[in-house]
């Protein structure tokens, strides 16, 4: 009986470090889901228009054949690599961070430049052409695939670097988790986004009350504006967040002086207010800044990008054909 008693008793110890190990892994989840806003949000916002031009029916099936490309990338390619990195050189992942955040502030500048001048960055008309549709499919899936490549590297190294569990299977657990919840809320909203206009105009033609077919109607007439209101927001936290991973990938290697002059300016502020804004005043304040540092790195790197650094590779690309 008393070895019974003793097994009973393991086994629920057993229980109850799964449990905390669980904890830890939604815990490690969470925080690091948090810190991939920006990427997210702006992946949100870009996916839509590659299914603009396609037929209705074709729209879902689309998305859904990026989103498995999106989750092969994130599971079978970044996150083993994520895992070396995180074991052998952890050394790497500030830079990696840096260079990310150089991307999100990059594109982020650009489109800011975009809206504040809209000519100079307007491309050449193409010719038109009648281009076979499933091929035209196939081109549209793997360019998506390939940008998703791109910012699901920088969601799961921004995912890595927050989660701070010493043991790999939890570090494996945590961005698995991280990596199919997000592919799961992307692309379930662009699913939601691209059909909305569909949704509506069923409602104005089949709702039996006037209400509804306003509602309708309203939906077609407001959806233009939601994918503005979407990309601006896209672009601010495109802008936010690639200023806060620099700011913090910079402390990380040593230079503290970034983070602590804005964590000095936002207590500064904080001041001001009463005890129950202070946490608000706090954020709002680091965000601003790491906001601003991130438009000003952008525009330094607008010119440099386009101007040295693509016409090199485009070069290059051409010397190898």
């Amino acid at each position: 009986m008393s070895g019974l008693l003793a097994l009973l008793d393991d086994v629920a110890g057993i229980a109850k470090i799964a449990a905390a190990s669980v904890d830890d892994i939604t815990a490690s989840a969470a925080k690091a889901g948090s810190k991939t806003a920006g990427v997210v949000i702006d992946d949100a916002a870009v996916t839509p228009k590659y299914v603009d031009g396609f037929e209705a029916k074709r729209e879902l099936p689309i998305i859904w054949r990026i989103a498995r490309g999106s989750v092969f990338n994130k599971i079978v390619i970044l996150l083993p690599l994520a895992l070396l990195l995180s074991s052998f050189a952890p050394w790497m992942i500030p830079p990696l961070l840096i260079l990310g955040g150089s991307y999100l502030c990059f594109e982020g500048a650009e489109k800011v430049l975009h809206v504040l001048r809209p000519g100079a960055h307007a491309s050449a008309p193409k010719a038109a052409t009648k281009a076979d549709p499933a091929h035209l499919e196939e081109q549209k899936v793997k360019g998506a695939i390939k940008t998703d490549f791109i910012l699901s590297a920088e969601i799961m190294t921004i995912a890595l670097s927050a989660i701070e569990a010493p043991e790999i299977w939890v570090r494996a657990a945590a961005l698995g988790i991280v990596a199919l919840a997000i592919t799961a809320g992307i692309y379930g909203t662009v699913a939601v986004i691209v059909k909305m206009d569909d949704i509506g105009l069923w409602l104005a033609k089949v709702g039996r009350l006037g209400v509804t077919r306003s509602i309708g109607r309203g939906i077609v007439k407001g959806m233009p504006w939601v994918m503005k209101i979407l990309a601006t927001v896209g672009t601010v936290a495109m802008l936010w967040v690639g200023g806060s991973i620099l700011v913090h990938s910079a402390a990380e290697m040593g230079w503290h002086l970034p983070e602590e002059t804005i964590h000095h300016w936002a207590e500064a502020a904080s001041h001001g207010v009463s005890e129950e804004l202070r946490p608000a005043a706090l954020w709002t304040v680091t965000a601003v800044v790491d906001g601003v540092l991130g438009v000003i790195w952008g525009m330094i790197l607008v010119p440099v990008v386009t101007r040295i650094i693509l016409p090199l590779f485009g070069r290059k690309k051409e010397a190898a054909h």
